[in-house]
């Protein structure tokens, strides 16, 4: 009398705040005692209150056994929480589920139209292959009950129990067939239906096509929009089967998308526009353009709706798929796609990239690019040599980033929010292949994609620190975006011939950007540094200043962790040096001598210190270099300087030896898949090692102790030290010129000043002044371009001096003789048209390949579109293991709906049975397999034959010899004794002329080509042979 109810359990809940977990341990309790309860009335409460506590995570899996006897109340109040407690706590393994199957066939067939609906929503929860074999007959009937809800939940359930157990549709599927073609039929009936069809629909589409007429009507018809989305899903699988039906479909969804006011049936019928191939199909070429261009204008409409991203992100979707058929009316809503850009959701920024990426071209792509551009300029965060130092510092404490976190917060109000630097690196990337496809097809200005690529490697996001344990390792870092960007610039330099100046400009610039911008004692981590000193050691030659170059890289090599930046800077620094020390024309005068040995010192300085790298590469050049060094040191010191009477050569190690080494064929580039196409050598094997023993030659190396001479020269020349001597050098980066800190912004270029950074833009207005200084038809300042002055304006000038005085302009006679004279004189030079200074020629290498085989160059850039369509078909086996109720349904795709010939059901357990019995049998024949095998081995070693076989040679066939005849036989007429075969066969015609054949030879003439015989030849010769 005194239990708590479900209602008192919730508002004890509420009043006990701050101590749930003790109140909720105490209902716990009470309900474990009241469940036991004889009382029904009791019970049911408590097992109320039980699924209310399951809700919070409470296990109730112990009261399975009460809450059957709940379900088996003659009450319908209590009968239903007992259901609800097997929905909630019952599996597809729990113990007592067994024996609630009689339970669950005594409801379907009860009278209640309440009582049966129970059994029906609570199947699906917990079906298993038996109990679906056990309750299909007594939920088949159920399909033709009077009442319309129970055939809806009927249908429904029986789809759920097909998951579990197939042969369910081959025993419902006429009855369901049967209320779908009932014109009759309940509405909410005929939308469960074509829900169930929709989902059957996508594994065995050909199994529904008879049905398209019904569901086309259901489609005109009816006016459910969710009934109408599922039919134009269903419509989309069948289309690609009956292509006739694109042409039926296309009014009504013509229709559907000008007057619907939903905006999900609107999507919906878009979207199976496209996936059901509709836009894209032969019938109709005239209504396809159309609806096409409906699609677009009603996709238009949903992007620029205001407030509802969803709206957004879906259109996108849809964009993505029309730009694969229809491109350029993608192209033409290139401004509402471009705003999707700067949106402040991450994910449809990354949808419109997608989409951006498939619809670049030759017009649009600077504007796209620019855009990006401004939105990784805008959305940095903080200064680059703050956060250069914050993550080359894993070992901070935090709490200083706290202090400048909440520092910087109320400068940071007016700007763009952070991106992460995913999507910056992602940005990047899209970039670089927007400019790269095609083999550089769509770039008209390569001096513009230099300096984007300059920007891009000040904004490209630092990647992560490297560890201790990585540079020996000799691999860069996969996610550093620079090193990607460096290597742009390094294709363009070597595919662009007429590019390597700009090139090599801009790879000194993002050198002196790295040295100056790294913090004292922190290593440098961008990965531009590999390719940029590629650059600058393979065209040397083009550098402006090449001594301040060579100190640059000099004072790089220390700050540097990564081995590969290291090789590469240390091969430039050579490169440099033999181009600095290697002119041949400049006399060996004292200067020069003393300015090439400090430098070769300074070199042998920085090189010293890399000998015992732990990267063999890296260990490798140093040690190279370091003894050339010292060798063309000693050269040099040796060598007599000039003087005004006496003349003497530099040394040749320096003019000759050194330059030789980089000096051969220009580095051009290779085809990705080049190396696969190159012949590999007879006899190499590169799984063979070099020496089976070197593990061991390694181990000994290091405990090995060569006893040293003291008196040795080697070592003292090499392994001792010389004294230090004091020389002052000013060092390499205080020569470089310091960058322009003003702005000049220009009118023909209004946006670059949004995305490109302040030297970037001057160097940029420099060139574009002295590209245009000599054009007429350019306008530029009075103060930048000095223009020759007429001789009315002189006069003007020296007259009246800054000031313009009209009475003061002097008063010029006029003679129109002279006047016509000079007219016809300067005739033919004014008709001349002034013409533009040609501008230079751009041509892009192609890729080397060997063979035909490798990749093709340029390779065109495939889309995320394209991409998606490969993974897609690559993930259907995926795909359709998936369901929305997380059930395997793959055997539904193999079974047929017609009647089974044999009249045998499927048995889930036989089928078990049988394949665990199959797997046996394949153990078997396998095992017996091998068996023979030895036994066969071991029969032929017996037998002296090798155990690796023995090469069998096959036996040639004789030809038979040429029948003797009376001297003047037929050609190629042989002997051959006639067998016997089982086939009817003509006799062969014996030769007339030899009378001396040995009985049982018979001389054959020689097969001809077999030709078709006609018609009547054929029935003769049947006829001959049954006569």
């Amino acid at each position: 009398m005194f239990e708590k109810s479900l209602y008192d359990l919730i508002r004890g809940l509420r009043n006990h705040k701050g101590n749930e977990k003790e109140y909720m341990q105490n209902c716990l309790k009470e309900c474990r005692s009241e469940i036991r309860s004889q009382d029904l009335d009791l019970k049911a409460t408590a097992l109320l209150k039980l699924i209310y506590l399951e809700m919070f995570g409470h296990d109730m899996s112990w009261a399975s056994f009460n809450v059957l006897e709940v379900m088996a109340s003659p009450k319908y109040h209590q009968k239903r929480v007992g259901y609800l407690g097997a929905i909630q706590s019952f599996r597809p393994d729990t113990e007592v589920l067994m024996l609630a199957t009689n339970l669950l066939k005594k409801d379907l067939t009860a009278a209640s139209t309440t009582t049966i609906a129970l059994p029906i929503v609570t199947l699906p929860h917990v079906i298993t292959p038996s109990l679906a074999l056990s309750v299909l007959p007594d939920l088949l009937p159920r399909l033709s009950h009077t009442h319309p809800a129970i055939r809806k939940k009927t249908i429904v359930t029986l789809y759920r129990l097909a998951l579990v157990y197939p042969e369910t549709l081959r025993a419902a599927w006429p009855r369901i067939k049967e209320r779908l073609m009932d014109k009759g039929e309940d509405p909410s009936v005929t939308a469960a239906i074509v829900n169930v069809i929709c989902e059957l629909g996508w594994r065995r589409p050909h199994d529904f096509l008879p049905l398209a007429p019904r569901l086309f009507e259901l489609l005109v018809d009816s006016g459910n929009n969710w009934m109408a989305i599922k039919l134009i899903k269903l419509f989309a699988t069948l289309t690609p089967l009956e292509p006739r039906l694109v042409r039926k479909l296309l009014p009504p969804l013509t229709e559907i998308i000008q007057t619907t006011p939903a905006m999900s049936l609107l999507y919906e019928c878009i979207s199976g526009i496209i996936q059901g191939g509709i836009l894209g199909s032969g019938e109709d070429a005239d209504g396809r353009e159309e609806i096409a261009s409906l699609c677009v204008s009603k996709l238009r409409g949903m992007i620029m709706v205001d407030g509802d991203p969803n709206l957004k992100y879906v259109a996108l979707l849809a964009f993505n798929k029309i730009v694969l058929t229809h491109p350029w009316l993608v192209a033409q809503q290139e401004d509402v796609i471009l705003e999707c850009i700067d949106s402040t959701d991450i994910s449809i920024r990354i949808k419109a990239l997608d989409l951006v990426q498939g619809m670049v071209s030759n017009d649009n792509l600077v504007s796209i690019v620019s855009r990006l551009m401004r939105q990784l300029k805008l959305a940095s965060s903080g200064d680059r040599r703050a956060a250069n130092l914050s993550g080359s510092t894993p070992g901070d404490s935090d709490s200083d980033d706290l202090e400048t976190t909440i520092d910087s917060a109320p400068k940071s109000t007016n700007q763009a929010p952070p991106l992460p630097d995913d999507y910056k690196i992602d940005v990047i990337n899209r970039i670089l292949n927007m400019c790269s496809q095609n083999n550089y097809g769509f770039l008209t200005d390569f001096e513009w994609y230099i300096d984007i690529l300059t920007q891009l490697v000040r904004s490209a996001p630092l990647p992560r620190p490297i560890s201790d344990t990585e540079p020996m390792s000799g691999r860069s870092n996969n996610g550093d975006i620079s090193e990607r960007i460096g290597g742009e610039l390094r294709n363009i330099t070597v595919k662009v011939q007429a590019l390597r100046p700009a090139c090599v400009r801009a790879a000194e610039a993002i050198l002196s950007q790295l040295s100056s911008e790294a913090p004292i004692g922190h290593p440098i981590v961008s990965g531009a540094l590999t390719p940029v000193a590629w650059i600058i050691g393979e065209y040397s030659a083009e550098l402006s200043s090449p001594d301040d170059i060579l100190g640059a890289l000099l004072q790089l090599i220390p700050k540097t962790s990564s081995p590969e930046p290291i090789a590469a800077s240390l091969q430039a620094a050579m490169k440099v040096f033999s181009l600095v020390a290697g002119d041949q024309l400049t006399p060996w005068t004292p200067e020069r001598k003393s300015k090439i040995s400090l430098l070769m010192a300074r070199l042998i300085h920085s090189f010293e210190a890399l000998i015992l790298h732990p990267n063999l590469e890296v260990q490798e050049r140093a040690v190279e270099f370091t003894e050339l060094l010292k060798l063309t040191a000693e050269a040099a010191s040796s060598q007599q300087t000039s003087t005004e009477t006496v003349h003497q050569d530099p040394p040749l190690l320096l003019t000759q030896a050194i330059p030789s080494l980089f000096a051969g064929w220009e580095l051009n580039s290779v085809a990705p898949a080049a190396q696969k196409n190159v012949p590999l050598p007879e006899g190499l094997d590169l799984d063979e090692p070099i020496n089976p023993n070197l593990n061991f030659l390694l181990a000994s190396a290091e405990s090995i102790s060569i006893p040293v001479d003291e008196s040795d020269e080697f070592e003292t020349y090499y392994y001792q030290r010389p004294p230090a001597t004091s020389i002052s050098s000013e060092p390499a980066i205080s020569k470089l010129s310091d960058g322009r800190d003003d702005v000049i912004s220009s009118y023909q270029q209004p946006t670059e000043d949004t995305y490109l950074d302040a030297d970037i833009l001057a160097k940029r207005k420099a060139e574009r002044l002295e590209r245009n200084r000599d054009d007429p038809f350019y306008i530029g300042a009075s103060n930048s371009i000095q223009r020759s002055a007429t001789p009315i304006h002189s006069i003007l000038q020296n007259s009246n001096g800054p000031d313009l005085d009209v009475d003061s302009i002097p008063i010029m006679e006029l003679d129109l003789d002279k006047l016509s004279a000079g007219v016809e004189h300067s005739r033919p030079q004014a008709n001349k048209p002034a013409r533009r200074a040609p501008r230079q020629k751009i041509v892009v290498a192609a890729d080397e390949n060997l063979g035909s085989n490798g990749a093709n160059t340029p390779r065109n850039y495939d889309s995320e579109n394209s991409s998606d369509a490969v993974s897609k078909v690559r993930s259907n086996g995926k795909k359709l293991k998936q369901s929305l109720l997380g059930v395997d349904s793959t055997s539904i795709s193999a079974l047929s709906l017609e009647d089974d010939p044999s009249g045998r059901g499927f048995d889930p357990e036989a089928q078990q049975r049988e394949e665990a019995e199959m797997a046996q049998a394949m153990k078997e024949v396998e095992r017996l397999r091998l068996e023979m095998q030895r036994a066969n081995e071991r029969i032929q070693v017996a037998q002296g034959v090798d155990v690796a076989g023995t090469v069998v040679k096959k036996k040639k066939t004789k030809k038979p010899k040429a029948a003797e005849g009376n001297g003047e036989g037929e050609e190629g007429v042989t002997v051959a004794p006639v067998k016997t075969k089982k086939k009817k066969k003509k006799p062969a015609a014996i030769d007339d002329g030899d009378a001396g054949a040995a009985a049982g030879e018979v001389i054959v003439k020689p097969k001809a080509k077999k030709k078709k015989a006609k018609p009547a030849e054929i029935q003769e010769s049947a006829a001959d042979e049954a006569g």
